[in-house]
């Protein structure tokens, strides 16, 4: 099936951009990547009355350490994040995501910002982002606020980003010298969504866990950060114990659907097993580091 009618804008600024957004009243969509926009065009699920194509933008394809964060620009691809050698160590947990995006063919295309907006509960950004702490900056034609990434996830493919609102860059607080991730998906084929995945950010301070994120994909309506488990190892000694009683935790927040790929019970065990399993390798990475 072909996609409805639409109008094509190619703008080189942001402010043309944020123009044209404004222009449409929430009836255009911005076209980065485009791996999952065009897929819903052509079956009829989305019909914007434009496109706005946001390539030909200078300046959003930086994914750089600034002023104390990580800085991942609008424009950033999944095959940039796949091959960055910032995203090791400290922040391990999204170069371990990197990767397992799709299929090589999506991540060539496909952005790290026009994931979070397109917001899928598949999604794997999502839940790598969320255990990181991130933040995304949103612009409009009346200015820019930074939305924490546990207030951007409203509901299956619903975000809180305003009609006129588009995202510019993703940001990832600094987590200290001594800092490690991971991120574990269960699939049933190479570049499938997931049956489940964990995601784990540690960071470590004398020996002790001082902040730790974990966040869940494909076990509800939106990626799901397990606030419980993350408040249960803040200043734990990093022992089996709290890495299982946090993962008890962790399986206890999803909120898992029957389907073809598992029943709930299994998918809400697969939660705890890669949660204890992600602990492990994320302190083990921040003691290396």
């Amino acid at each position: 099936m072909y996609p409805a009618t639409f109008e094509y804008h190619a703008p080189t600024s942001i402010e043309e951009a944020l123009e044209l957004l404004d222009r449409y009243e929430g009836e255009a969509k911005i076209l980065a990547g485009g791996q999952s926009l065009i897929p819903v065009m052509k079956l009829r699920v989305a019909a914007p009355s434009a496109l706005v194509d946001i390539n030909r933008i200078p300046g959003l394809d930086g994914l750089a350490e600034e002023d104390g964060q990580l800085r991942i620009g609008a424009l950033v691809r999944h095959k940039t994040c796949e091959r960055s050698d910032l995203l090791r160590g400290r922040y391990g947990t999204l170069g371990a995501a990197a990767p397992q995006i799709s299929d090589p063919i999506v991540r060539n295309l496909g952005t790290v910002c026009g994931s979070l907006a397109h917001c899928d509960p598949q999604g794997d950004w999502g839940s790598a982002l969320l255990a990181t702490g991130a933040e995304v900056v949103a612009r409009s034609p009346g200015g820019s606020r930074t939305i924490p990434l546990e207030e951007l996830f409203v509901g299956p493919f619903m975000t809180t980003l305003e009609p006129g609102e588009m995202i510019t860059e993703v940001r990832v607080p600094d987590p200290g010298p001594r800092a490690g991730g991971t991120y574990l998906k269960l699939e049933r084929k190479v570049g499938d969504f997931a049956t489940a995945a964990v995601a784990v950010h540690v960071t470590l301070d004398n020996g002790t866990i001082a902040r730790a994120g974990i966040a869940l994909t494909g076990v509800g309506a939106t990626n799901i950060k397990a606030t419980a488990a993350e408040q249960a190892l803040a200043g734990a000694e990093p022992t089996d114990d709290a890495f299982s009683a946090a993962a008890a935790l962790a399986a206890e927040a999803a909120d898992p659907v029957g389907d073809h790929r598992g029943s709930a019970e299994y998918k809400r065990n697969v939660v705890r097993v890669y949660t204890e399993r992600g602990l492990r390798t994320a302190v083990e990475a921040a003691r290396a580091a």
